[in-house]
C-alpha cells in the first residue's frame, strides 16, 4: 500500500518546455497553448478512495499518453497530479494554481462529487476542459452541467438503476439507507428512492454518516431495527467496505437483511474478500474480464501497478485518450474546439463504442453482476458472475429529464 500511495505525485512525459524552446517546435505545435498539453489528474491519494482512484488513475493517464506517442500536434504531453484530500477548498486551490501558474489545459478524474462540483465552476470560468472520469453525481451533467465538461464516470443514476431494480424484483420491498453525508451520497440515495418507489417498494428510513468514518455501529443498529428487507449503502470506497465488514460482525445478513452496494468497485471486493462479499449485486461499466480489449489493458496495468484496474482507473485511461484524439482532430487545444470534437467523435471504450451527449454525459452499456463465492472463483481477480446487460439507453437518465440549463429546448 505504501508503495502505491507514494507513486509519483507528478508524472511527466517530457520536461517543461522553456519559452525559447517553444520557438523551435514544429509548426503544428503553435496551435498548442504554451507549447505543451498539460493534464492535471486530481484525486484522493491518501483517504477512502485511494484504492479506486489515487496513484492508479495517475498511472492510467500516463499509459494513455504513452500509447499516444507522448505528443500531440508536435507538442509534448505532460501529466501532473495532486491529492484533493476530499475537500472542495483544497481541490479548488490546486486547480487555481494549475490554471494560473502551471498552464494546465484539462483536469481529469476527481472522485468526490463535492470537490468535482467546485472544480467544475473553476473550469467553466477559466474556459478549460474538465474530464470527469471519477465523480459520479448525476448533477454534474444535470442541473450543474457545464459546456466545458464531459462525464465519463458512470453516474449515480446508472449505477443504482440495474442494481436496485434487480433487488426489488427479487422481493426487497422495504429499504433503509446508510448514506455518506455529502452531495454524492444524498444524490445516490435519492436516485435509488425513485427507482424503489416506481417499482412498488418503500424507504422506511435512512441515516447519514461523515465521509471516511471508521465506526458504523450506530448506523447498522438503526438499519437492523428498521425492519427493512434491504439496506442500501449510498457510500463508496473504504466507507462501503467498512460498512459491510461491520454489518457482518452484527449478523445483518444472517438475520435476514440484504446488503445492496450502490457504488462498488473491484478494489472494494478485493478488500472485502469473496467470503464477505459473495452474493452482492452491483453494476459495473468496466471489468477486466468483460472483453479482450479490457483484458489486454488490465494485463498491462497490473504488470506495472500489481493490482487490477478499477472502473475509475480504466475510465481515466479511456477519457484521456479520447481528449488527445480530439485535440489531434481539432488541430488545436482550444477548449471550445476540443469539446466539440469530443462530442462529435465516437468514444472507444474497451471493446465498446460509446457517444457523448450534448450535456456531456458519456453513454455506453453497463452490466449487472453478482459477486462469486470463493469456491466458484478461478483466480484472485475472478470476482463476478454476469447477471444481465443494461443497454445505454436504459442505464442513463434521459437528457430531457436531467435539467441541464445550457441544452437548447
Amino acid at each position: 500500500m505504501a508503495l502505491r500511495r507514494n507513486f509519483y505525485k507528478t508524472v511527466t512525459v517530457a520536461a517543461a518546455v522553456a519559452a525559447s524552446a517553444v520557438l523551435s517546435l514544429p509548426a503544428a505545435a503553435t496551435e498548442i497553448s504554451g507549447g505543451t498539453v498539460k493534464i492535471g489528474v486530481l484525486n484522493d491519494q491518501s483517504g477512502p478512495y485511494v484504492d479506486l482512484a489515487g496513484p492508479g488513475s495517475v498511472l492510467a493517464a500516463q499509459m494513455a499518453v504513452d500509447d499516444f506517442g507522448g505528443e500531440v500536434l508536435g507538442a509534448p504531453i505532460e501529466i501532473l497530479s495532486a491529492d484533493h484530500q476530499n475537500k472542495p477548498d483544497v481541490g479548488s486551490s490546486i486547480v487555481r494554481r494549475w490554471f494560473d501558474a502551471d498552464g494546465v489545459d484539462a483536469v481529469a478524474d476527481v472522485p468526490t462529487s463535492s470537490v468535482a462540483l467546485a472544480v467544475q465552476e473553476l473550469v467553466r470560468s477559466s474556459n478549460k476542459v474538465f474530464l470527469i472520469s471519477g465523480a459520479a453525481s448525476e448533477t454534474l451533467t444535470g442541473t450543474a452541467c457545464s459546456p466545458n465538461s464531459i462525464q465519463t464516470a458512470d453516474d449515480t443514476y446508472a449505477l443504482t438503476h440495474g442494481t436496485v431494480e434487480a433487488a426489488v424484483s427479487a422481493g426487497a420491498k422495504k429499504w433503509f439507507f446508510i448514506t455518506a453525508d455529502y452531495s454524492f451520497g444524498h444524490t445516490i440515495e435519492n436516485a435509488a428512492r425513485t427507482i424503489i418507489e416506481a417499482n412498488g417498494g418503500e424507504v422506511v428510513g435512512s441515516v447519514s454518516h461523515p465521509q471516511n468514518t471508521t465506526d458504523f455501529a450506530q448506523y447498522i443498529l438503526q438499519a437492523q431495527a428498521s425492519g427493512a428487507q434491504a439496506i442500501g449503502l449510498a457510500n463508496a470506497g473504504n466507507d462501503t467496505v467498512g460498512t459491510i465488514l461491520q454489518a457482518a460482525e452484527f449478523g445483518v445478513v444472517d438475520g435476514g437483511q440484504q446488503l445492496v452496494g450502490m457504488i462498488m468497485f473491484s478494489s472494494d471486493i478485493k478488500s472485502l474478500g469473496l467470503e464477505a462479499a459473495q452474493g452482492l449485486l452491483l453494476t459495473e461499466g468496466f471489468y477486466w474480464g468483460m472483453s479482450p480489449e479490457a483484458q489486454k489493458f488490465s494485463d498491462r496495468f497490473i504488470e506495472q501497478f500489481k493490482l487490477m484496474p478499477t472502473r475509475e482507473q480504466a475510465t481515466t485511461y479511456a477519457t484521456v485518450t479520447h481528449y488527445l484524439k480530439a485535440i489531434q482532430a481539432a488541430g488545436t487545444d482550444d477548449s471550445e474546439a476540443v469539446m466539440a470534437k469530443m462530442k462529435e467523435m465516437p468514444v472507444t471504450y474497451f471493446g465498446q463504442t460509446g457517444t457523448i451527449r450534448e450535456d456531456g454525459r458519456f453513454l455506453h452499456d453497463l452490466t449487472l453482476y453478482e459477486v462469486k463465492s470463493p469456491k466458484d472463483s478461478k483466480n484472485e481477480w475472478d470476482f463476478y458472475n454476469k447477471v444481465a446487460d443494461i443497454p445505454a439507453d436504459v442505464a442513463f437518465k434521459p437528457m430531457s429529464e436531467g435539467g441541464c440549463p445550457f441544452i437548447s429546448k
